[in-house]
């Protein structure tokens, strides 16, 4: 069906885009932990989730008024979602660059994938790994790579002071520990 004729709610749904965003020119990257939940979510969307919808859609466009059908109404929607998140990943997997953080020769600095053990103000103690944008879930101790933190601490060396800009305003951290896991 052409997009010209589709509802302007439509449209702005497929347009809005939710997904984390690369900075301009930026690589992709990603540990290879990463990689691979990508590749099962889009392996299992291709291989089971969508055959199946196809399958409902497909049924539910064979009883009759589709105008009516909430089997069909819901499916072909649900399959556009699906096949922008396809999209999204394939794009993502074609263009990530996979870091072996374990691979990385110079250990004594913060690079991408390193683990690292903070000490803030407080003296309370953290540790973070600098992931890629699509792992990052800062309650699991997983910081995107573009974060304000780990741009503060790329190239830090234990027992470094570094200051970064948090929502709560300036802070200054030390690096307590590094590793490459």
């Amino acid at each position: 069906m052409s997009k010209a004729f589709t509802k302007e709610t439509e449209q702005e749904d497929e347009d809005h885009d939710v997904e984390p965003a690369l900075p301009a020119g930026a690589k992709h990257y990603m540990t290879r932990r990463g990689h691979a939940v990508l590749r099962a979510e889009f392996e299992h969307m291709v291989k089971a989730e969508r055959p199946e919808l196809v399958k409902v859609v497909s049924w539910a466009a064979g009883n009759g008024d589709r105008s009516e059908n909430g089997d069909y109404i819901y499916g072909k929607k649900r399959l556009r979602e699906i096949d922008k998140r396809i999209r999204f990943l394939t794009k993502r997997l074609e263009n990530a660059v996979v870091v072996e953080p374990a691979e990385h020769e110079n250990v004594e600095q913060v690079f991408f994938g390193a683990t690292v053990s903070l000490r803030d103000s407080d003296g309370m103690e953290r540790t973070y790994q600098i992931v890629g944008i699509d792992e990052a879930d800062a309650g699991k101790g997983l910081i995107s790579w573009i974060s304000p933190l780990a741009r503060a601490l790329i190239k830090a060396r234990q027992g470094d002071v570094v200051g970064f800009q948090s929502p709560a305003g300036l802070r200054e951290i030390e690096v307590v520990e590094i590793r490459y896991e």
